[in-house]
Order: C-alpha cells, then sequence, then structure tokens
C-alpha cells in the first residue's frame, strides 16, 4: 500500500475516560480532527466509534495517518482491519442437558431453569426469523434490564423481533456496494451459519422434526429458554471485518447481555473488547474452530473466554466385517 492510499485501521485505546458515550465519541473525533486538519475530513473519515465498553474507532486513514495516531499517548494500538471468518441430534443429551420429557430425572438443564430469561448475544451473520426456533410463545415479558433494540431494515421489520429475539443490530459499514448488494443491508441472514448457530445455543424445543423424513425427533438449543439478540457483522462467504465485530461488542456491552457467542476466528486476534465485556461480567464463548497455528491446536485460544471444540465422538463404532 501507498502512503497517502487509505485503508480502514482499528484505533485500540482501552479503558473509556468519559462515561458519557457523547464524550468519547467526540474525543475520537477531536484526535481525527487534529491529525486532518478539517473537522468535516475527520468525520467523513470515522466509520465506528467504539464508546459503550471501551475506547476506540475504526476510521479510513493513509499509512502516515496511522503511524501519527499510534504517537498519541492514550492510544493503545493501531491496526490495520483484517477479516475473520465463520466456524461452523444429539449433542445436548451427550453433554448431560436433557430435556423436559415424561419420566426423566432432574438434569443440569433444568436446574438452570433451561436458561430462562438469560439473554445471548449472537455476534455472526445474523438471524432468520421466522424458523420455529425462534417463535416467543409462551415467553413473558422481555427483561427488564434490557437496553437494546430491534433495528428495522431490508426485510426485517418490527415483527421480525419478539420475547425471543429481543434485539437485533446490523454493521454495514466499510462493506463495499457489491457485498451489500448480494445480502439482506438488515439483521436477516442470507448464509445461514448465523440461524443455525443461534438455533443451537437457545433454539426453542421443536417437535416432529427430521431431515427429509429421516431421524424424526425434537430439535432444541442447549438453552431453550434463553432470549437472543443478534448482531450481523458478517458477510458473503463468512467474512467479518474485525471493525465490525468490535462494534458488536461495544453495543452488546450496551445492551445487557448476559453472555456473547462468536463463532469466528482470525490468526494471531484477541479481540480486545472482550476483555472489557469479561470485566463487566459477560461470558465470552468463541469457536475453537477448525484452522489453529499448528495441527492439533484451535483458535481463539485466550486466557478469559470461553473456547468451544469436540474432543469426543459420541456415536458408536461400526464393525463392517461383522455388520454391527
Amino acid at each position: 500500500m501507498r502512503q497517502n492510499e487509505f485503508q480502514l485501521y482499528i484505533v485500540y485505546m482501552g479503558e473509556k475516560r468519559h462515561d458519557d458515550p457523547s464524550m468519547v465519541t467526540a474525543s475520537h473525533r477531536d484526535m481525527l480532527t487534529s491529525v486532518f486538519g478539517s473537522k468535516d475530513e475527520a468525520l467523513r473519515s470515522i466509520v465506528y466509534s467504539y464508546k459503550h465498553g471501551f475506547s476506540g474507532f475504526a476510521a479510513m486513514l493513509t499509512e502516515s495517518q496511522a503511524e501519527t495516531i499510534a504517537k498519541f499517548p492514550e492510544v493503545v494500538t493501531v491496526k490495520p482491519n483484517t477479516y475473520h471468518e465463520t466456524h461452523t441430534t444429539r449433542s445436548w443429551d451427550f453433554l448431560g442437558l436433557d430435556h423436559n420429557q415424561p419420566g426423566q430425572q432432574p438434569g443440569l438443564l433444568r436446574k438452570a431453569k433451561y436458561g430462562e430469561d438469560v439473554i445471548v448475544g449472537v455476534i455472526d451473520t445474523g438471524i432468520w426469523p421466522e424458523s420455529r426456533s425462534f417463535d416467543d410463545n409462551g415467553y413473558g415479558p422481555v427483561p427488564a434490564r434490557w437496553k437494546g433494540k430491534c433495528q428495522t431494515s431490508q426485510d426485517f421489520n418490527a415483527t421480525s423481533c419478539n420475547k425471543k429475539i429481543i434485539g437485533a443490530r446490523w454493521y454495514g459499514r466499510g462493506i463495499s456496494d457489491e457485498v451489500l448488494n448480494r445480502n439482506y443491508k438488515s439483521p436477516r441472514d442470507i448464509e445461514g451459519h448465523g440461524t443455525h448457530v443461534a438455533s443451537t445455543i437457545a433454539g426453542r424445543e421443536v417437535q416432529g422434526v427430521s431431515y427429509g423424513g429421516l431421524g424424526m425427533g425434537v430439535a432444541r438449543g442447549g438453552a431453550p429458554r434463553a432470549r437472543l439478540s443478534i448482531y450481523k457483522v458478517c458477510w458473503l462467504g463468512g467474512s467479518c471485518p474485525e471493525a465490525a465485530v468490535l462494534a458488536a461488542i461495544d453495543d452488546a456491552m450496551h445492551d445487557g447481555v448476559d453472555v456473547l457467542s462468536l463463532s469466528i476466528a482470525g490468526a494471531g486476534h484477541e479481540f480486545p473488547g472482550t476483555l472489557h465485556a469479561v470485566q463487566r461480567g459477560i461470558s465470552i464463548v468463541f469457536a475453537g474452530g477448525n484452522d489453529g497455528p499448528v495441527p492439533q491446536t484451535v483458535a481463539n485460544a485466550l486466557s478469559w473466554v470461553t473456547t468451544v471444540a469436540a474432543s469426543t465422538i459420541v456415536f458408536p463404532d461400526l464393525d463392517i466385517a461383522r455388520k454391527q
């Protein structure tokens, strides 16, 4: 890249210096104004302002401007925006998380009230709200502590949220028109990954589910009574810009989630916003993925998060010779 070419940089500044989010954003604009020499140019350059859980911003900068900002004493790191990838029956029974069937003994999930009123934020490709897994029939009022919103836009209106999907946001800043025009400009999921993840986490019990008539049974998430807040940051092919991921983490901290799920990974990245979320009592759960730095390793091996990966095969062995 040439010195005078613009690209998206992420400026991380650590803990906030103001409780008022508008003052945090104003400090970001002031810093950019001092670099650009113009308030209008500074406003045009900023893509995201991280102002709720931590301080920082994403902005279109030249390499020399990024180097200048890195010298400010309040700046922790400056780095180019990078892209991360999404990661992808009987799992819950295998883990001992029973569902409510006659004759079953009380288990861990029942003692936890099936995740009743736990708010799970899912940072992914969005959601398909019409899925029966997200029906809110039988749910009580949205928890009073909730401060999030349902961001209405293309093919996603106010009725797309309910007492199950209590919040939804999407992050399209910095995404090319070519990519945006091949997707929903809304929290609606065209890829399917986010819907799959959300239903795996907190999908309600759906009876009579099968795959083409095979394997008839019950579909449910691990915490079927939990509420969901959706943050669409990933686009075509499961590509997730880090600038948008950080914006979603920041918003989720403001909204009041209890748990954050990120089924995404990128080599060598720690998502500093997650540490601030943990400090506020939010549990962070990452996917281990299939792309560790070397064989037999996983991504997202951070000391302050829970990284999930399968290590056991639950299905019985087959002896083809004996037809067993």
